[in-house]
């Protein structure tokens, strides 16, 4: 009786434990979330606002319907830049911008349905290192005007750097003091206070009380709307439906790596697994809802994510509070973000985006392959004065390229190709000499691709010439794709062509489906097939010996 009521208890208070544990995760990202959230709006081109209800949508719905029960949503540095490249080119016609998220939010839904989330994580670390730097890198040269407080200027980094010398000439001294404040703070704030009071929290305080209470001319975030969202409906203009799916596409494959690397970093926080298909449904569902609300889109927050887990956020229930707790505050307290400086916004984003740089790669570049760092530097380079899609294109070629070298070199390391040196099976043979043995032996061991195809050929085919017979080795073979396949096809043709017998020793499973069903051995004769190497000796043995006797070319035996 006791026992069960132990039980009993025990249950309860666990359930106690992990609520209270998910409402202090929900509290806690919520009050990091808002800063970046107004930040991110603001530097986005669509204003605070926007980035506050983008927080509530996505974080809501990617909470709720999401594959990653820890993760907190929201803006993020490569979707606002993204979306900044969006508004510039639509900044006569928004609602077209925000068709465009919509369209994102479904390829994201569609991602996830067909499963393409798994794939994610084959993403290589220096593709991924050279994206988040670059996109690092962006957030910082897009705030220094800001902190400068000169007047904003369209356009990408490159516009942005030619337009600091005259903001550099011509500094607004308050907005300079604030934003250099606020950047003060988000460094140089007590680790003893941080877990009450988050660094970024405390900078948007201290710089608007800062501009509030002396440095009055510093410009301000300004009057904000109160109330519900205008909706938006869907507007799409067939002639330009290819740019329109172009760079919804490119939005929605950023959300999903973006929140599938954050899902990574919760899942070595919490030691769980996250489902990635389903969490693309949920991103795309937060996705396609704050393009509806007029809202900034967003991804998996990494560090609204650490905050939560740190607080004891673990379910679902965390994300939903922190993005209810953001839409209360705008629509019953909207005035109070009102004189938040944008140079303090400046500062914060500034410290952002020097946090998301990748400094543990950076800083081990001269200890890391030359051929991985100019993957990274390439993706870098490409991220910060091309587009975000295309560096990540690009730096999956080349990190392609690379692995593919690798593989080749390890996988021709698993080939032998020597003479035959067991002379015993040969000794009755009057005519063979010692140094200028007949049978050669070529064991492919392992698994073999495209990598080593072209190669493939190049090592073997010298060998091939050496002998009267080759002895082909598959027992220890674990797989052929189709480009390895016909790269073996291309050695066999050219041994008969040169007269020299082929046996296939060891032939079964997978490698023997796949070989056979290129007719890859279509002009080997059927008594060439043999189960194992001594079975293969001994055929050698008896072609030699017929060979002998008769003059006949070994490649038309059997």
């Amino acid at each position: 009786m006791f026992g069960k009521e132990e039980g009993i208890f025990s249950f309860f208070s666990s359930i106690r434990s992990t609520l209270l544990g998910d409402v202090f995760g929900g509290v806690a990202s919520a009050i990091v979330m808002l800063p970046m959230a107004l930040a991110f709006g603001v530097a986005s081109g669509l204003g605070p606002v926007a980035g506050i209800y983008g927080a509530a949508a996505v974080g809501f719905f990617a909470a709720v319907f999401g594959g990653t029960p820890s993760q907190i949503s929201g803006p993020t540095g490569p979707m606002t830049i993204a979306m900044a490249a969006i508004v510039t080119l639509y900044a006569d016609s928004l609602a077209t911008a925000f068709t465009i998220v919509m369209l994102a939010g479904l390829i994201q839904i569609s991602l996830g349905f067909l499963r393409v989330g798994t794939f994610v994580s084959y993403t290589p670390y220096s593709v991924i290192s050279g994206f988040m730097t670059g996109i690092g890198t962006i957030i910082i040269i897009l705030q220094i005007l800001t902190i400068l407080g000169a007047d904003p200027v369209p356009g990408g980094p490159l516009v942005q750097i030619t337009a600091w010398p005259d903001a550099i000439a011509n500094p607004n001294p308050h907005d300079l003091v604030v934003g250099l404040t606020a950047l003060a703070v988000c460094v140089f704030w007590p680790r003893r206070i941080r877990r009450f009071l988050p660094p970024l929290l405390a900078a948007l305080v201290i710089g608007t009380c800062v501009a509030f209470f002396g440095l009055t001319e510093a410009r301000t975030i300004g009057a904000i709307p109160m109330g519900l969202p205008v909706f938006q409906a869907p507007q799409m203009e067939w002639g330009l439906i290819g740019s329109f799916v172009e760079l919804a596409l490119i939005l929605g494959l950023l959300g999903s790596i973006d929140s599938l690397l954050t899902s990574l970093v919760a899942d070595s926080q919490t030691r769980t697994r996250h489902n990635p298909n389903r969490e693309l449904v949920g991103q795309g569902l937060g996705n396609l809802a704050a393009g509806v609300l007029g809202a900034l889109p967003g991804a998996g927050a990494t560090m609204g994510t650490v905050t939560s887990i740190r607080a004891g956020g673990r379910s679902p229930l965390a994300g939903a509070l922190a993005a209810v707790l953001l839409l209360g505050l705008l629509l019953g307290f909207g005035w109070i973000a009102e004189p938040i400086p944008l140079a303090a916004l400046g500062g914060i984003l500034i410290k952002v985006g020097w946090d998301i740089i990748d400094w543990r790669f950076v800083v081990h570049l001269r200890a890391i392959r030359l051929e991985y760092v100019l993957v990274m530097l390439l993706t870098l380079l490409v991220t910060v004065f091309v587009d975000l899609v295309t560096a990540v294109a690009l730096g999956l070629i080349a990190a392609g390229v690379v692995h593919s070298r690798d593989l080749a070199r390890s996988e021709l390391q698993s080939v032998v190709s020597v003479p035959l040196l067991d002379l015993e099976s040969f000794s009755s043979l009057e005519d063979i000499d010692p140094y200028d043995l007949p049978v050669g032996l070529i064991k492919l061991r392992g698994s073999f691709s495209i990598a080593s195809a072209n190669e493939l050929t190049r090592v073997i085919a010298a060998d091939i010439e050496d002998h009267d017979i080759i002895i082909l080795d598959f027992s220890e073979t674990t797989g052929v794709d189709d480009s390895a396949a016909l790269a073996i096809e291309e050695l066999v043709q050219a041994a008969i062509d040169d007269d020299t017998a082929c046996v296939v020793s060891g032939l079964s499973g997978d490698v023997a489906r796949t070989l056979q069903s290129l007719e890859v051995f279509r002009r080997v004769p059927a008594g060439h097939f043999v189960d194992s190497l001594d079975e293969a000796k001994q055929l050698s043995k008896d072609l030699l010996h017929e060979c002998s006797a008769d003059g006949t070319k070994l490649s038309e035996e059997g």
